[in-house]
Formats: structure tokens, C-alpha cells, sequence
């Protein structure tokens, strides 16, 4: 019975990597040829100019033509339509360093052209950049940033600025982010509420972060994976809160009314049961239903985005024989194949990358292990996720 699911396991895996191509693509090549990544802005080999347009989820090769940048496109498809003109966000010339770009054709509610891309127009806060630390952290602050917008785009996901004047704006359920320094000894908590997220900008210092990692014995600490975890509430909000989801959500995360502040302060003070594992992705997860499910969503996230750069680049775990048992049906309340193609993909290849992190004498790449109500917990996210796009 093991050999054959492991032989299923793989069976589906294959067909996953078959049938599926990456939501988010992370591998890129300039008009050149040679390969270029999600960050760059110019390419290293023939010095040509490159911009992140969000629109079509591509890093594109650009012509400089005065003030505009227009798409460069090979020589046999110049006959299939016009070339799309950009200009760069607003905060390429700053600390951030910005590489995405703003259709020239784009405009706001005011009619005006917008001078920031999607990404930066959520920024409502940033830290004072007269200070050069700030400038440093902000820059690190901004990369996590667009990597998760850029996959939230991807997904089909609501991303609208909540602030006023920028473009696409919904200023009720729209999202922006505070980057904030502790203050006169005042601790600032990274977080969420009504569509703010706060982050505390001291995590984009490793130290910092690492030793606030360790006190708190986490596995895991980013910034990248904050972001996912505060979107996760945002998107509670605004995805299953109000919504026909509500009992399914409740039926297995458990009852989102219980006392918030007190399940925080009795798991601070007493630590996560000893049984967390069994139910939960992480001990965070076991204070409350929210947590665990913010939680919950930003492993999905890693999930989705790892796969989907395994896949931008050719990844392939049955170049190494891995041994796991995949999930099946009977795990999930109801059928979903393509999710657990999905789940056993990603089990097959975080077994092959811990063992590749072993071998260099690094901690685990995924230092998680995902029970059955875990799965089930992860369904019910891709769910709506899919759903919602």
C-alpha cells in the first residue's frame, strides 16, 4: 500500500507539473537571450533597459526614447500590434529602488497619470529618509513588498490602495502599509486592522530580526512571510468575514469569537499545547482561529510561490529520488485534485531542498510538517483563493 502511494504521489505530482504553468513567473530573459530575474532593472549583458509590468505579470526589455520606455519586442512579431509605451514608478530614483513600471495610457480617478506602480501606491508610511539606515531598510522593506504584491496580482486577488488619490483606490476595502521605527522607547507591533498593515521597520535589520526569532523560538521569521501573514487577516477580512465562507471557515479553524486579547496573553504566558503540531502549521497558529489562519494563508502563499519558481525554472524533484507519502482524497472534506496535486508537489520538493540545506549545514529549508488538519486547513485557503480570483 506505501509503494503505491508513493507511485500515486509521483503520478500526481507529474501531472501537476504537466498540466499546471506558474501563476507568477520568476525566470525571465531579456531580448538578448540572456536570463534576467524579477529585481533588475537593466541587463547586465547588453546594458538594455528592464521594467516589471504588473499588468502582464512580465519582466519586459525596453526601448529608451526620450522620456518614454517603450516595450522592445523581437523583430518577427513587430507586426502583431503596437508597442505599449511606460514610464518608470516614482520610487526607481529612491531608497526602494523600484523597477516596476505605470502604463502611460493609465489613469486615476482624477484622470491624472498615476506616478506610482501598484506596489508603492499601498505605502502610506515609510521611514524617514534623511536617515541612512532608513534608506537601507526601506529598500529591503520595498523588495519583500513587490514580491507579494506580484503574487497577489497573480492570484487574482483584490489589491487596491486604501489611500486616496492613488490609482485603482477603495478607500473602505482598499489595503496600505505603514513602515514604522520605534518611537521614544515605544515598541511598535507589526500587525493588521481595517486594512492597514504595520510593519516594524527594525525587521528588515538581520540581527534584529534573527534575535527576535530566536527568543520567540520560531522556525521561520522574514519579512517576506510577515507580509503574507498581515495580508492573510486583510484578506479574512475582506474574504470571509462577511461572506458565504463563514461557517466553512469556523467549521475548521474553529470559532473566531472567542476572546482575541486573552488567547494572545494565555499563549504568551503559557506557550503554545504540547499537541500543536497535530492541528496546527505553526505554535503561532494554535493562540487563535485568526492566527491560525493567517498563518495558515501565508504558508499557502510560500507554498504556491516556491512551486511556482521550482516551475519558472525547470525544477524537477524526481531528479532526485524522494520517498514520501503523498496525501489523497480521504484527507480533504471533499474532492479536489488539482489542489492535492498541488500539497504533494510541494512534499516531494521540500523534502528534496531540506535535504539539500542538511548537506550545507544550514537550518531546513521548510522547517514545518503538514498533518492532515493542516491540509485540510490549506484546502479550504486555496478555496477561496481560487475562488475569489
Amino acid at each position: 500500500m506505501d509503494a503505491f502511494l508513493t507511485q500515486l504521489g509521483r503520478h500526481l505530482a507529474d501531472r501537476w507539473r504537466a498540466q499546471r504553468q506558474p501563476r507568477t513567473l520568476r525566470a525571465f530573459r531579456c531580448l538578448c537571450s540572456a536570463p534576467v530575474f524579477f529585481r533588475n532593472s537593466g541587463c547586465l549583458s547588453c546594458g538594455r533597459a528592464l521594467g516589471y509590468d504588473p499588468a502582464q505579470r512580465r519582466l519586459l526589455a525596453l526601448d529608451v526614447r526620450g522620456d518614454a520606455l517603450i516595450e522592445a519586442r523581437p523583430a518577427s512579431s513587430l507586426h502583431l500590434r503596437s508597442a505599449r509605451q511606460f514610464h518608470r514608478c516614482a520610487n526607481a530614483v529612491s531608497a526602494a529602488n523600484c523597477n516596476w513600471l505605470v502604463p502611460d495610457d493609465e489613469r486615476n480617478g482624477a484622470g491624472e497619470r498615476p506616478l506610482f506602480c501598484v506596489a508603492c501606491r499601498l505605502n502610506r508610511v515609510i521611514p524617514d529618509q534623511t536617515v541612512a539606515e532608513n534608506q537601507r531598510d526601506w529598500a529591503l522593506i520595498e523588495q519583500a513588498k513587490r514580491r507579494l504584491v506580484s503574487q497577489l496580482l497573480a492570484l487574482g486577488l483584490p489589491v487596491q490602495s486604501r489611500l486616496a488619490g492613488a490609482g485603482g483606490e477603495d478607500t473602505q476595502r482598499g489595503l496600505a502599509f505603514d513602515f514604522l521605527r520605534p518611537l521614544d522607547g515605544q515598541p511598535v507591533l507589526t500587525g493588521h486592522a481595517s486594512g492597514i498593515v504595520t510593519l516594524n521597520a527594525d525587521e528588515a535589520d538581520d540581527p534584529t530580526r534573527e534575535r527576535i526569532r530566536a527568543s520567540l523560538r520560531e522556525p521561520y521569521r522574514t519579512l517576506l512571510g510577515h507580509f503574507r501573514h498581515e495580508v492573510g487577516h486583510y484578506y479574512w477580512d475582506r474574504l470571509v468575514a462577511t461572506t458565504a465562507w463563514l461557517p466553512a471557515f469556523r467549521q475548521t479553524f474553529g470559532d473566531e469569537r472567542a476572546d482575541y486579547r486573552a488567547a494572545l496573553e494565555r499563549n504568551y504566558r503559557l506557550g503554545p499545547p504540547p499537541d500543536w503540531a497535530d492541528w496546527h502549521v505553526s505554535a503561532y497558529a494554535s493562540c487563535h482561529p485568526w492566527e491560525d489562519w493567517a498563518e495558515t494563508w501565508a504558508h499557502y502563499l510560500h507554498m504556491v510561490d516556491a512551486l511556482d519558481t521550482g516551475l519558472s525554472f525547470g525544477l524537477d524533484a524526481d531528479d532526485v529520488e524522494v520517498d514520501v507519502e503523498p496525501f489523497d482524497e480521504a484527507v480533504l472534506a471533499q474532492p479536489d485534485a488539482e489542489f492535492l496535486r498541488l500539497v504533494n508537489a510541494w512534499v516531494e520538493l521540500t523534502a528534496l531542498l531540506n535535504e539539500l540545506s542538511r548537506s550545507m549545514g544550514e537550518p531546513d529549508f521548510y522547517p514545518f510538517v503538514l498533518s492532515q488538519t493542516v491540509v485540510r486547513k490549506l484546502h479550504l485557503v486555496h478555496r477561496v483563493v481560487t475562488r475569489s480570483a
